[in-house]
């Protein structure tokens, strides 16, 4: 069962459920009882296996903005 992260408005605590997919918008009340949360948006990581090639190293500029500002 998928598990969701939510965060209550009222006292700012973050806390997840394991819920059906089809109950993932209904609301969810915060382990102190408040009913004001919002469900966040979870962010899901993937990663590459043997066969995905490395990043580039070093040369050509790069850095936050293409090397031109951070220089």
């Amino acid at each position: 069962m998928p598990r969701y992260e939510y965060r209550c408005r009222s006292c700012g605590d973050t806390f997840e459920l394991s819920r059906p997919m089809a109950e993932s918008s209904a609301p969810a009340a915060c382990p102190a009882g408040h009913e004001d949360t919002v469900k966040l948006l979870s962010a899901v990581a993937v990663t590459g296996g043997s066969s995905a090639a490395p990043a580039p190293q070093g040369g050509g500029g790069g850095g936050c903005c293409g090397g031109g500002c951070c220089a």
